[in-house]
């Protein structure tokens, strides 16, 4: 369902990266806390899912399922009272798939710094009609340096992501041929 090939040449025009940009702020609460005092990651996992699924459905032009997240990287603790924003963006897209780049980053309540990097991640989209069937998305433009860097690394990660599947399922084709189980 996700991961095909890129557009050949798509009679879909392309969006430009900036066209589904978007930030989510949320002022974390003692609801969003650990035993520690600190924001659960599954809090801050869930801020980047809804971000995430919003640009993915403003680029694809209607409903995006969210496929795989390829990586959350936690740099900074996040507590009670701190602003965080969480800032995506469409980095790459293929056929009916899209992945899409989350930065997030925190206030802290009780400093007037600047918002510091506190996690990021990676998730694929699956654009999918009214029947949850796949559909057609359109490219992405980058517009920038950096917008064309993000479209190359998302390349990569798609490259290691396939050969990962790839591996795995030949594994598990060779175990069950000598009779192993899952």
């Amino acid at each position: 369902m996700t991961d095909q090939a890129p557009h050949p040449e798509s009679e879909i025009p392309g969006k430009p990266t900036s066209a589904s940009r978007t930030t989510l702020s949320h002022i974390m609460t003692h609801n969003d806390t650990n035993l520690l005092g600190t924001v659960h990651g599954g809090v801050i996992m869930k801020l980047v899912d809804d971000a995430a699924g919003a640009v993915a459905g403003r680029h694809s032009g209607g409903p995006a399922v969210t496929a795989s997240m390829d990586e959350m990287v936690f740099l900074e603790p996040v507590r009670v009272g701190d602003l965080v924003h969480v800032k995506a963006q469409v980095n790459w897209t293929g056929r009916s798939s899209m992945e899409v780049g989350v930065r997030v980053l925190a206030e802290r309540w009780n400093e007037s710094t600047p918002a510091q990097q506190v996690g990021s991640a990676y998730l694929v989209f699956a654009a999918v009609d009214a029947d949850g069937k796949p559909r057609t998305v359109p490219p992405v433009v980058p517009e920038t340096d950096r917008d064309r860097r993000r479209y190359q690394e998302a390349q990569i990660r798609r490259t290691h992501r396939l050969a990962r599947r790839r591996a795995i399922k030949e594994l598990r084709e060779s175990r069950a041929a000598e009779g192993f189980e899952d």
